[in-house]
């Protein structure tokens, strides 16, 4: 039985670059895109609404981050699941697998909507909204709340589609959702004067089409074997998932608490600075959004080669799981040093993007995005190498690379360095967060791989 399916499954057999290009990009074509429901209402917002919409885009980010990790958890902790098993040739219990992270995410989809339109205001609070931009909060997120469900669906079965080797239908799924919401932004928010609402409603009916396909793929296209017995959920499966998808889940909840923590402290410490208390808000919203381009590339790259390290692991091609991740890791690389030096030389035009603002405004935007973008340039190593760990049912180890970032490091630095510096220490946080958790997510997989490279011996 294993020995079938490795036959007829291309990622035992064909070359490590083309199946990473076959994967990969695709996959960075959808978390870019996904990122472009957040950066383009960014853009048009800041366009049309001017620096206060910008700010409750920024207030609202941490919802778009609860429901992207949850989508996570249940998503790759399902993929992942999912190739393993299919590469120790256990072909009934990866599509239960499956199926089980399918019926989770339209549950916990449904749930979180309801949680965020129950209690907006209070949330709101929590995120560090000021007077000034609650009403525009208000809208915004209020709104979205409307999309969570398919938002949670789309993001999370994506990556089922992939293990299930369609990844071009993955990334159409995505790309429609984007390409309509980029149509219907303008539309709303200048043609129909509805302001931030009409950016709100754009991403939501943008967000439903595309969860609407990937219900079309699991009803009518997949290649996987399913049935409505198999959607209900079991313990054993749930708990699989949990364990592989639970360092995803938590890089992006910590980002969540960082995203939180940070705008409160930009709000206490921005009215003690002569930048007051909304330019730094919506300074660092429209920071965070562009560095999701850069992070949706690496993560991409880590996406796509899930299967590949996750099907060769279980079936005991070490060779091709190292190969796999040594070239994950130049690409991501490479990317990050593109990046790093776009920040250095372009920190103006770059923010000019999202719309004007006072010199004040630009000042302290060029400022941060210089110095809290300082070590870009390795900045993707700990996402792809968290990944990498999960796809080989490492999920202690993912999930302490996952934390390292976010909770160990940055968290406590943007909450000691500005009782030092100011806002200024909120800025310098990062740079220093980045290069320490680098260094321990290269050395966790150099272990790994040398485990890997014994066993091969072993074998030999």
């Amino acid at each position: 039985m294993s020995e079938r399916v490795e036959e007829a499954n291309p990622l035992a057999t064909e070359r490590i670059g083309r199946l990473m290009a076959k994967f990969s990009i695709p996959a960075i074509i959808s978390m870019l895109v996904s990122s472009l429901y957040n950066i383009v209402d960014q853009i048009f917002i800041g366009q049309g609404v001017g620096m206060l919409g910008n700010a409750a885009t920024n207030i609202a980010f941490p919802v778009s981050i609860i429901c992207t990790a949850t989508a996570l958890l249940l998503g790759i902790g399902s993929a992942s699941n999912f190739n393993l098993e299919m590469g120790a040739g256990q072909g009934k219990k990866a599509c239960q697998i499956a199926a089980t992270g399918l019926s989770l995410l339209v549950i916990c989809g449904v749930i979180i909507s309801i949680i965020v339109g129950v209690f907006l205001n209070p949330l709101l609070e929590l995120f560090g909204v000021t007077p000034e931009v609650l009403p525009y909060a208000q809208d915004y997120t209020g709104i979205t709340a409307v999309g969570i469900p398919f938002l949670v669906l789309t993001t999370g079965g994506n990556h089922l589609i992939r293990a299930d080797r369609s990844p071009t239908y993955s990334m159409m799924c995505m790309l429609t959702g984007a390409i309509l919401n980029t149509i219907l932004d303008p539309l709303f928010i200048f043609g129909c004067n509805w302001g931030i609402k009409g950016a709100a409603w754009a991403t939501v009916i943008g967000q439903m089409v595309s969860g609407m396909m990937v219900i079309v793929y699991f009803w009518k296209v997949r290649n996987m074997e399913l049935t409505l017995s198999m959607l209900r959920p079991k313990g054993d499966f749930v708990r699989a998932i949990a364990s592989l998808g639970m360092a995803s889940c938590i890089n992006q909840v910590s980002m969540a608490v960082v995203q939180i923590t940070m705008n409160n402290t930009l709000r206490h410490y921005g009215a003690l600075s002569s930048y007051g208390t909304d330019i730094p808000l919506a300074c660092v919203g429209v920071i965070s959004k562009v560095n999701m381009v850069f992070m949706a590339i690496c993560i991409g790259i880590s996406q796509g080669c899930q299967p590949i390290w996750g099907y060769n692991y279980g079936a005991g091609k070490y060779d091709r799981v190292r190969k796999a991740y040594g070239l994950a890791f130049r690409v991501a690389l490479l990317t990050g040093i593109i990046f790093c030096l776009c920040f250095q030389i372009f920190p103006r035009s770059i923010v000019g993007i999202f719309g004007g603002g006072s010199e004040a405004y630009f000042h302290f935007a060029e400022r941060y995005l210089r110095i809290y973008m300082l070590m870009t340039f390795i900045n993707g190593i700990q996402p792809m190498s968290s990944g990498f760990f999960t796809s080989i049912g490492k999920a202690q180890l993912g999930i302490v690379v996952s934390l390292t970032r976010q909770v160990i490091f940055l968290l406590p630095l943007i909450i000691i360095f500005p009782i030092l510096m100011g806002i200024d220490g909120v800025m310098y946080a990062g740079p220093i967060a980045d290069a320490a958790a680098a260094l321990v997510a290269i050395g966790y997989a150099l272990r790994e791989l040398r485990k890997m490279k014994c066993c091969e011996n072993f074998a030999g």
